[in-house]
């Protein structure tokens, strides 16, 4: 069993609350109110400027081209294609990009991303690339989920493709892949704690960002 496997299995949980979050299944069947997915849209923008950043530092622990050229795809990623997605989105609502990135961070969206900047900053490579997991992973896995149930006239269904398209597909597998690698490097069973902790705060802060795009519909 690979790492990501592992964590994922251990930390059941908190992976369901995160990736069959109600906000989820209302965002799979069209029901999601919109100004809960306005709300969500705008903190996941500023969300991915923090989360570019981790990216980046990434890039700076990497002891190899061949790792730094893993996180700059996952960095590109980021840049170029979803936030680039999230001013589509919001263009159609009346918001410009300047809006986005302008508008004040929520809590939850502080928590969440001072989280894994922290667990960068103090760990190594593999502590970064577990902290990014629930996100880069748990995305492509909702996407897909959510792809195969949702019906054509769900107003959601652009973000749904964009995450269950198969250049999002290979990316989340990519990632999938350069964690269990770099874990293949430098994993020891008497990290595993630290790690699985890590892992699973991460995944519980996701479950806690889909919460607070709902609570702004209640």
């Amino acid at each position: 069993m690979g790492l990501f496997a592992r964590l994922k299995s251990d930390c059941s949980e908190a992976w369901t609350a995160y990736t069959d979050h109600s906000f989820v299944r209302k965002m799979g069947d069209g029901s999601l109110p919109r100004e809960a997915f306005e709300h969500y849209l705008v903190q996941d923008y500023l969300f991915l400027i923090q989360f570019s950043r981790a990216y980046a530092l990434a890039i700076y622990k990497s002891r190899s081209v061949a790792d730094m050229r893993a996180s700059l795809m996952g960095l590109q990623a980021i840049l170029d294609v979803e936030m680039k997605l999230h001013v589509k989105l919001c263009a159609d609502w009346g918001l410009s990009e300047r809006d986005l990135e302008t508008a004040p961070e929520a809590r939850a969206t502080i928590a969440y991303t001072r989280f894994v900047l922290d667990a960068g900053a103090a760990g190594d490579l593999l502590d970064m690339k577990v902290a990014l997991a629930p996100c880069m992973i748990g995305y492509g896995e909702i996407g897909g989920k959510l792809a195969a149930r949702t019906k054509s006239s769900n107003p959601y269904n652009v973000w749904i493709n964009e995450y269950a398209g198969s250049d999002y597909q290979d990316l989340m597998h990519g990632t999938i892949e350069e964690l269990d690698r770099e874990a293949g490097r430098s994993f020891t069973e008497s990290r595993y704690r630290e790690l699985r902790r890590l892992f699973e705060a991460a995944t519980w802060l996701e479950a806690d960002f889909w919460q607070m795009g709902l609570d702004r519909s209640l």
